[in-house]
């Protein structure tokens, strides 16, 4: 208190009088706020309720006494500017004051008379505060990069004897003295290098003082951040594509505001913006690297990601074996069998004849690529089905040819009955093995009869009949020829019955002109086959 109030307070005390009763008010001061009510209480006794003849209540803001309001015996007097807004209890000499301006503070004093002319008095202090009003949030900036940007919150209200408080959402606002700072008053916060949850909150600024509070309205500020965590993903996820397949690929990354993605293809920037990179109906040249690229056109950062490499891979398609055009013979001949895909490259090869794999020897050769396969000189046994398996990283084909070695005759030989009666039926039957099917014709006694088919036959047989059937088979294609001789004997009766002297020398006679015949034969084959020369 001030020298000029406690001068005040002293005439104030002489004005209503000062005796050795303890004082009726309590210790002060009081508190009130600009535009509320206030109430002075006093420390009267129960017994002593009731008992005022007078109570007076005066007011000293520093320019004299001021007379708030009496009560008398005649009645109640308030003093001016006082009408409306006081409100005296006479019996307990309580004052009930408001609305409160500026100018009630100052000091207060009370006078009680009793029915015995017993006086009480009191004296105490008010200050009327302002009220807490317009706190408001203002910020050094309207947007913030993480770890770049220094925020600088200042807080201000209207008001008297106010204190600051920050909270983050419901919970208080701790400064740490690195981090987050704060003034003295605490009115001013400062988050250095700010973090991007620091401001979530959202923030509010509460400010009081012993009577009131009030907060201000929910502070956001946007603190841009990212790009970060980066991800990309490809669909399907095969390293290897079909030729003609759809291939998505996706990207994303934590980021505020949201990242812009830019897509790269082995190292080259595509024409194609956005999280998403569709590659509709994929070709060969489209293999390689992918990867993106996020950037923060606010925090002016880019992150790239991961590389996700594939290849794209034409499907085998068309698949055929080329094999001779000419007649192959046994021997004498060269095949070559050629594998090609028309669409599509072949990643391995394999060969195949009638199901099992084929096996490389001295005649049959598999070129280094496994291309082709030439087999020199071909024999019997090389007729039968080859097939050509083709397979790459993304299917398999397959081609089959069928190849005929012509070769033969071989193992000719004539079957049927040695010795007969007459009259018997007689069948003789030749055969041979030979690609194509041999033809046949035959000699009796050397000399060639009309019959060219496999079976010679005499429906009734006679004397004349005896003698020596050759068998000719023959091959068109081959060129080559073989012959077999099968001995007949006719006789008369049973064959059990005995020869005449005559029969047996006939019979002699006939084999030994057979025999000539079959001799000069033989020599004739293999003069033939000696200047034969294969048409392939």
């Amino acid at each position: 208190m001030d020298l000029f109030h406690l001068r005040s307070l002293v005439i104030l005390l002489s004005a209503v009088g000062c005796c050795n009763g303890q004082s009726v008010l309590p210790a002060g001061p009081l508190q009130g706020v600009q535009g509320k009510n206030v109430t002075f209480k006093t420390l009267i006794m129960p017994t002593d309720v009731g008992d005022f003849i007078t109570v007076s209540w005066n007011f000293n803001g520093g320019s004299g006494l001021v007379p708030v309001v009496t009560s008398a015996p005649k009645g109640e007097t308030v003093g001016a500017g006082y009408a409306g807004r006081v409100s005296l209890n006479s019996s307990t000499g309580v004052l009930k004051l408001g609305p409160l301006t500026a100018k009630d503070s100052g000091d207060y004093a009370v006078t009680m008379v009793t029915s015995a002319a017993v006086q009480r008095t009191g004296v105490t202090a008010l200050k009327v505060l302002e009220p807490v009003a317009v706190v408001t949030i203002k910020s050094n900036l309207n947007e913030a990069v993480e770890f770049n940007s220094t925020v600088v919150l200042t807080c201000s209200a209207k008001g008297s004897f106010l204190m600051y408080k920050w909270l983050n959402g419901t919970a208080p606002l701790v400064a740490d003295g690195n981090h987050v700072t704060l003034s003295a008053n605490a009115t001013v916060l400062t988050v250095a290098g700010v973090f991007r949850e620091d401001l979530v909150g959202p923030i509010y600024c509460t400010v009081s003082n012993k009577l009131e509070s009030d907060s201000s309205a929910p502070f956001n500020l946007t603190v841009s951040y990212g790009p970060e965590n980066i991800a990309m993903a490809v669909t399907p996820t095969a390293e290897v594509q079909k030729k003609g397949s759809n291939i998505t690929l996706t990207c994303s990354a934590q980021s505020s505001p949201a990242a812009v993605i830019q897509w790269l293809h082995n190292g080259v920037p595509l024409s194609v913006m956005g999280p998403k990179l569709v590659l509709d109906n994929v070709a060969e040249a489209q293999s390689g690297n992918y990867s993106c690229m996020a950037s923060n056109a606010k925090t002016l950062r880019y992150l790239e990601s991961t590389t996700a490499k594939f290849t794209v891979v034409e499907a085998l398609s068309g698949t055929k074996i080329t094999g001779p055009n000419g007649t192959l013979v046994a021997g004498n001949s060269t095949a070559t069998l050629s594998c090609q895909a028309s669409a599509g490259t072949a990643g391995t090869r394999v060969w195949l004849k009638n199901g099992v794999a084929l096996s490389p020897s001295n005649r049959v050769m598999v070129s280094a690529d496994k291309s082709s396969v030439t087999i020199k000189p071909v024999q019997k046994e090389d007729s039968g089905e080859y097939q050509c398996k083709l397979t790459n990283a993304v299917n398999t084909d397959s081609a089959s040819l069928k190849i005929g070695v012509n070769f033969g005759p071989e193992a000719v030989s004539v079957k049927g009955d040695s010795a007969v009666v007459v009259k018997d039926r007689v069948t003789l039957k030749c055969t041979s093995v030979s690609l194509p099917a041999a033809t046949y014709t035959w000699k009796f006694n050397g000399t060639r009869t009309d019959v060219v088919t496999a079976e010679y036959i005499i429906e009734a047989a006679v004397y004349k009949n005896t003698g020596i059937y050759t068998c000719e088979a023959s091959n068109a294609v081959t060129g080559l020829s073989t012959a077999v001789a099968h001995q007949l004997s006719v006789k008369e009766g049973t064959l059990e019955n005995g020869l005449t002297g005559g029969q047996i020398t006939g019979i002699v006679i006939g084999v030994i002109i057979a025999l000539g015949a079959i001799i000069g034969g033989v020599l004739h084959l293999r003069r033939r086959k000696r200047h034969l020369q294969s048409p392939y």
